[in-house]
This record gives structure tokens, sequence and C-alpha cells, in this order.
């Protein structure tokens, strides 16, 4: 059997389970051996239940104390016992599992495995596995078993099940990496490699092979980069852009003076759109550092030169943001430019309407989601495409809406702080420019690292804050474990934090089960300030600007990466009134606690991401994707900083040597990087 063969040919694998394998775009053996899990469950000695911690999966060993419970409704019944040792009680609860009631009985013994969660003051185990007897947890203990990404109708178990049969039947597989670069930097080899990262002997093994496989990712995303970049040239300025007085003036009557650091973005940007070559530049800026007046001075100049500019914003909340700034803006200083909006959203007259006036040429910037790249909208005269937060977009999509214009300048934006030195690798297509000042009128956000035992005194805080006229959020972590968890977590804690401070103030919800349009609805009435304090999940991220939101409470903060709890805090600390940042962790360790105390002390995002390079280690492989920043299967741009120069450094010694990939010993490489191009650009879709 080979990398090629339809998952089909794999025993209990029929029809409708290929089906549901292909919904996780599995439809090879090559595709499942290529799925990766996302983490390990590690099954460790049994604890203490007193020494149960909040956010922490944990392995408990007593019996059941009491009476089983059947509580919920039809649509969502809870099963609830108390376990107990000779240290505590725990209660344990398990969703849509009625069964367990005639299972489980009171005094039996068991050993339960799950995820400690604070419910109204008090630690529940949710959804815990159940070992019974417990001499059935020994076979487990000390392995490290696969936790695969799931969709509906496909158990971790049918992954794991197919995968190892797939790892028994399948011919070994040559090995596409030299030798040379093997032996440099001590690789493990390809097909020891895929069984160690889906099923590890060892953390060492699990590390070796994961390293492996982060390396190949990176060494042929940037080797595919070098030759894009080589096919690609530098395009040549077909477009007549002359530098225009109505700029600086413009500039000069703003309420504020750009910072020196956007000035010199600015000559930047100018001197790229007016010179011989189209521009690809990419603009990275702290948050609130100032980028969204250098896209639209940039679409000025675009538009004031007879070219159209469009704008793509990667939701239609920001979208709609977006054009009501410019609209404003141009009312107020009498910019004699047409800014018009277009989203998927809008009707299809008023679709109709605006696709008439792009064509036209009617509309001189042209602000919206998705909808701009459509086959429907033909531009009269593309000669700018400015991308908001980049990393949310593909870079196909990039392409598509610069293939609407002759050969359109690309300016990307990008709140997300990457080191220089990983950047000058990532963005290897892009000219690069820092916006690394904020503004002076900017008060720095007040932050504070706290336990669990300051959550009272954080709701008064937050109260107060309301009553004066501000708005908050509170930001829960993304509950992975099973679909429905994640907006119960929600709904629940926005449910006690509006029983905790009573009527006077709003609480509303967001969580990422919901659909767009009711997102959009929520974040509307947010910034109509009819909600007070909004509990979200880090769908918030990339969200609205509201300048009267102060607080940012952040649960669970050791959970989430440096890199996103600094895009987090972004959300406040955009108006005149002071800001506050919470961050509240359960985490006894010192290594959590280190990590917290970096944003307690810095609101500078490049040196966040910095620091936050120095404190990865191996360990924090474990659990949760740090970053989020780009999408790779396996790498992380943080953590695996050190090997994603090692892949840039090998990648360069082949490039500079064999380029075309001719030798015989790059022969299989050549092969590997044919398949590879057209995945690029899935890989590069969140960079």
């Amino acid at each position: 059997m080979n990398e090629l063969a339809n998952i089909s040919a794999l025993k209990g694998i029929g029809e409708k389970t290929a089906q549901l394998f292909g919904k996780l775009e599995i439809y090879t053996i090559g595709d499942l051996l290529k799925y990766f899990p996302r983490s390990y469950d590690v099954y460790e000695n049994p604890i203490p239940i007193k020494e149960v911690e909040e956010g922490h999966v944990v392995t408990v060993s007593g019996a059941i104390f009491g009476a089983v419970q059947l509580g919920g409704n039809p649509r969502m019944q809870i099963i609830s016992a108390q376990i107990k040792d000779l240290t505590g009680t725990i209660q344990a609860v398990w969703f849509r599992m009625p069964f367990l009631r005639h299972t489980l009985r009171s005094g039996m013994p068991v050993i339960l495995r799950g995820r400690a969660v604070n419910k109204r003051g008090r630690l529940i185990l949710e959804h815990p596995e159940i070992f019974q007897p417990p001499s059935s947890y020994e076979h487990k203990k000390d392995t490290l078993q696969p936790v695969y990404p799931l969709t509906n109708g496909i158990t971790n178990h049918t992954i794991m099940k197919a995968v190892r049969q797939a790892l028994e039947q399948i011919d070994l597989q040559p090995e596409f990496l030299p030798e040379e670069i093997r032996k440099k930097y001590h690789l493990a080899e390809y097909n020891y490699a895929l069984k160690g990262i889906h099923f590890p002997i060892s953390k060492e093994n699990y590390y070796h092979a994961r390293e492996r496989f982060v390396f190949e990712e990176f060494f042929l995303f940037v080797m595919a980069l070098r030759r894009l970049k080589a096919e690609e040239g530098k395009a040549e300025n077909s477009l007549q852009i002359r530098e225009k007085e109505e700029i600086e003036i413009f500039i000069k009557k703003l309420p504020y003076e750009l910072t020196n650091a956007q000035r010199k973005v600015w000559k930047e940007i100018s001197d790229d759109m007016t010179g011989p070559y189209v521009m690809s530049r990419l603009v990275q800026g702290d948050v609130g550092s100032g980028k969204t007046i250098l896209a639209v001075l940039a679409l000025m100049l675009a538009g004031f030169n007879g070219c159209q500019g469009a704008l793509m914003a990667p939701t239609e909340v920001l979208a709609r943001q977006h054009f009501e700034t410019v609209k404003e803006m141009f009312l107020t200083y009498e910019i004699p430019l047409t800014p018009i909006l277009l989203t998927g959203s809008m009707k299809a007259k008023e679709k109709r309407e605006a696709y008439a006036q792009i064509e036209s040429g009617e509309a001189d910037i042209i602000i919206g989601t998705h909808a701009l790249i459509q086959d429907k909208v033909n531009y009269h005269n593309l000669g700018l495409v400015v991308t908001d937060e980049q990393h949310r977009f593909g870079v196909r999509q990039r392409e598509t809406l610069a293939g609407k214009g002759t050969c359109p300048h690309i300016l990307v934006m990008s709140a997300t702080p990457i080191p220089r030195t990983l950047g000058i690798i990532l963005y290897g297509d892009l000219d690069i420019s820092a916006v690394d000042e904020l503004p002076a009128n900017r008060l720095p956000i007040k932050n504070c690292v706290v336990d669990t035992g300051y959550r009272k005194t954080a709701y008064q805080f937050m109260k107060k804050q309301v009553l004066e006229g501000r708005q908050c959020y509170v930001i829960c972590p993304m509950v992975e474990e099973s679909e429905h968890m994640e907006a119960e977590n929600v709904i629940d804690y926005a449910a006690v934090l509006q029983e905790s401070l009573g009527d006077e103030i709003k609480v509303g919800y967001l969580h990422g089960k919901m659909k767009q349009t009711e997102k959009d609805q929520i974040m509307e009435a947010f910034s109509r300030r009819e909600i007070g304090i909004l509990v979200s999940t880090t769908v918030i991220e990339v969200g609205i600007n509201v300048p009267n939101a102060t607080v940012m409470m952040v649960e669970n903060a050791e959970r989430f990466g440096l890199a996103q709890l600094h895009q987090l805090r972004g959300r406040v600390g955009r108006g005149e009134h002071q800001s506050y940042c919470i961050f509240m962790t359960a985490s006894k360790s010192r290594e959590t606690k280190e990590r917290l105390e970096i944003l307690n002390h810095s609101n500078d995002g490049f040196y966040i991401a910095n620091e936050d390079l120095k404190l990865r280690g191996p360990g924090d492989l474990f659990g949760i994707r740090q970053s989020g920043v780009m999408d790779f299967k396996l790498g992380d741009i943080f953590q695996d900083a050190k090997i994603l120069q090692n892949a840039n450094e090998a990648a360069g010694t082949i490039w500079k040597e064999d380029p075309t990939l001719k030798k015989e010993n790059h022969r299989l490489l050549a092969k590997r990087m044919e398949q590879l191009l057209s995945e690029t650009e899935r890989i590069r879709k969140n960079l």
C-alpha cells in the first residue's frame, strides 16, 4: 500500500466513514498519515483530590460517594457524581451520557481523568474518562495518547485505529531530505518520525519526531517562497502615480501630529507607489500604533492619481468600521473621493449598485470583506490593494484581488509583532516597514497578574467602571475538547457574572459557535454601548474598535501565548480614558508567573515577542498551540524559532549550490517541491 491509496483501502472504512474523513480533508493514506495529533494525553499517576488545580487535566483515584444524579434537560442531559478519596471530594459531570446513571454506583472504586474547571466557585471534573475497574488504568499509565482534531461523526478512536492500520500496511517511504542536511541538524528519518509523531513511546521519541516534521515544514516553505520570489521578480510599475500636495495639506489638518515612525513608513509607502516597481510592502505595527491612517493615506494617493484603492478586512464589523472612519474623515476634510462599502451580507440591490459604481469608476475607494474578490466585481482601474490584519487572510485571496488590477500595489497591515529575525524569513516576498512608536496621546495600559482569589474584587472593579460609563471585556479560553463546551463555558460564565453584578449592568456573550450575523449583532450592540460587559472567547481578538472599553480581563491567562494575550490587550487603551488589563491565572507554577510578568511590565509587542522567544522550551509543546499566528500544521514560529532559523539556513545552502534541484541527491526533494508548490499557498494563509 502506498501514500496515494484511497482511505477506503483500510479495513473498516466504508463509503460513509470515508465521506466523514473527507470533511477533515483526508482522502488518501498520505493525507491520513500527515494528519498529525493536535496534542497528546499524558497519562500520569493519580493525584490526591485536594491537590487538583483549576485548568489542569488530572487523574484522581477514589470511590463514588452518594447517589449519581441526572439533571439538565432532554437536549442536554447531565450526569453528576461525587468522588471521594482520603484527602477530599470532587464533583464529576458528564454531558449526554444518561446511561452512566445505571453504570456508576455508590461505593464503586474508579479512576477518573479530565480537566478541572471552576463552576460557581467549586472545582468540577468536566466530562472525565472513566477507568473501571481501576486496574484498567495501568496499561495507559505513562503513555502518550494522540488527540486528533475531530468532526461530527468521527471519534478519536476511529482516527487512531485507521492510523495504526495505515502505519502497519504502508510501504516504506523514500527519504527526500538530503542526507547531509539530516546529519547536520540531527533529524530523524522520515518513516521513523512518522511512527513517533502518531504513537510516541516516550517524550524524547516525540520531541525527536516532531522536530523532524517541523523542520521539514519550515524548510519546504522557505524553499517554495524562494522559488516564488525568483519567478515573480520585481514587476514594473505601469501606474502613473505622482506625489500629491493634497495629501500633505490633509496631514497638516489632522487633529494630531503623525509620529516619526508613521512619517518614516508613509515615506516608504509613497516612494514605493511613485517608484519604478510595484509595491509589495508589509507594515508591522503594534496594536494602537496608528497603521489605519497610513492605509488611508495610501488609498488617497491612489485615488488622487485616478486609480481605485481596495481595502479588504477580515470581518464585516471591521470593514464597516473602516468605511465609517474613512467616510467621516473625507466629509470633515472635504476630500473629493468617493468611498463605498461592499460586504457579503448586503442586500442584492445594494450589491448591484456597488458593482456598477466600481465598474464605472465612480467609486474611488472600495472597503469590504471577501466580497471584494468575487467574480462579479470588475474594477475600473485598480491601483492599490490593502489587506488589514493580514494573518487572517489567504495569500491566494490577496492574489485574486491583485489579479483584478493590471498589477496593483500591495500593502499588508499586520498587528502581529513578529521579531525581525523571523519576519525576514517568513515574509520573504515582502518589504517590511515597522511602526515602532505609539501616538503621544495614548495612556499606557495598567496591567496586573492575579490569582483566582482576586475574582470578586475584579468584578467589583469592572462594575465601578461600567457605572462610570465605560465598558469591559472578559475572555474565557477556547475549549477544544468538545463542541458544546466552548459555548456552555461562555454562556455559563456570563450567567454567573450577570448574577454577581445585578440587573443594572448588561452582560453579553460571544463564542465561536455563533453564526457570523449573530456575532456582528452582538459586536454592534457593544459598540453602541447597549452591553456593559462582553464575555467572549478569543473571537474578539480581531474585533471592533471600541474606544470606550477600558478593562480587559483574561481568565486562565496561562493557557494563552504571550503574543495572543498582547493582541487581546490591544482591544482596550484606544480612547482617552485610562485602561486596565487583568490577567487571572489559577496556575501556581513559577514559569507561568515569569511569562505573565513580561506582560505585566511591558506594553511593547515587539519586546514581548522577543522575550516570549527566549522563554520557550520543548516543555511547552504539550497542550495549547501558543501563538496561533500562522497556520503551519505543526510548527509554531515563536516556539520553534531555532528550527525555523536552521531550516532557512539549510534552504539557503541548497538554493545557492543547486537552485533548480537538478543534482542526483536532490531528485526526491525536487519531486516533493512540485507537490508542495500548490500547498504552500494554504500554509501561507495566516501569514
